[in-house]
């Protein structure tokens, strides 16, 4: 396969649209549809600019999966819903009017012929690492190159960012109209990282709250990655910290010593999956709905006759 691939990262993007359209907008029977608009808008957006040839929606099957909890318990962990089923997967805190939108989303991909992927046991993350690791080497066996858009508002996934894959982040974080292009020449202004590996690894010694990600008590952004400049990856770090006759100041390699457990299962937790089992999705994008009169009846069901025009306007004519 070839062309300009697009992963997206459907979650990020939903609830990005649930919170940004604040004007109540329902279907004729009264459930809310704005997560489902603002997402349809938000695909049209893209493929009107980013002009994808192939685009996989990808998919949360598993927003925790028992990997990562079972390396560091507290991963997301406050995140989950107040009652938790005695059996059973987690839970995630998701406002009702945005959780009875996403089948809705589910159904209107389906309808477009737009590919949908998920993994058991697996995040969206895992499922982008898998595509565009895949992608990279069936381009590198061909003899060329791989062309993949990552499109998040995690920056979790900058890790994939490879120049010479080529791998870039479309990042959200000012919204799809105003995106950040992040390569490896940005991760180096931004956060003082040559590359995705090493921004890993920073993100591993940095932690991050937002997902119950401890990180290294007193190690900071900064200097996280300045021991990943000194010394390339996390195992070197470690590895210097371990060295008497290494140049780390001693509070440095004392927190780094007092932090050996987290350090030794961060990168579980961290490091997305490039290796998941998965199917091949049928990413190519259509020119045309799976089926037109289908389409036009869920349009009209859920008051979504804009967002599924523009749509269709915007695969037909890119």
């Amino acid at each position: 396969m070839t062309g300009r691939l697009m992963l997206v990262d459907s979650a990020s993007l939903y609830f990005r649209a649930f919170f940004g359209v604040k004007e109540p907008i329902t279907a004729p029977d009264g459930t809310p549809v704005n997560a489902v608009r603002g997402f349809l808008d938000m695909l049209s957006t893209l493929i009107t600019r980013r002009r994808p040839e192939r685009l996989v929606a990808c998919w949360d099957d598993d927003w925790r999966p028992a990997f990562r909890v079972a390396a560091i318990p507290s991963y997301k962990a406050h995140r989950l819903a107040p009652v938790q089923p005695t059996a059973g997967p987690d839970v995630e805190q998701t406002p009702d009017d945005l959780e009875v939108q996403v089948p809705v989303i589910a159904e209107a991909l389906a309808l477009l012929g737009i590919a949908r992927l998920g993994g058991e046991g697996l995040e969206a993350d895992d499922v982008i690492g898998t595509l565009a690791t895949r992608e990279v080497s069936r381009s590198r066996a061909a003899g060329g190159l791989a062309d993949v858009d990552v499109v998040t508002g995690d920056r979790d996934l900058f890790q994939l960012i490879d120049d010479a894959g080529v791998v870039r982040v479309l990042y959200t974080g000012k919204g799809v109209r105003n995106l950040e292009e992040v390569d490896q020449a940005r991760l180096a202004e931004r956060y003082g990282v040559a590359d995705g590996a090493g921004y890993a690894a920073m993100a591993a010694l940095r932690g991050d709250p937002s997902d119950g990600l401890p990180g290294v008590p007193g190690i900071g952004e900064k200097t996280a990655a300045s021991l990943i400049a000194r010394y390339r990856d996390l195992a070197s770090v470690r590895a210097a910290a371990s060295a008497p006759a290494s140049d780390l100041s001693p509070a440095v390699r004392r927190r780094l010593l007092e932090a050996g457990e987290y350090l030794e299962v961060a990168p579980t937790v961290v490091d997305v999956v490039r290796d998941a089992a998965l199917p091949e999705p049928e990413d190519r994008l259509r020119t045309t709905p799976v089926d037109h009169a289908a389409l036009v009846d869920f349009a009209a069901r859920w008051n979504l006759d804009s967002p599924v025009a523009r749509l269709v306007t915007a695969l037909t004519q890119r």
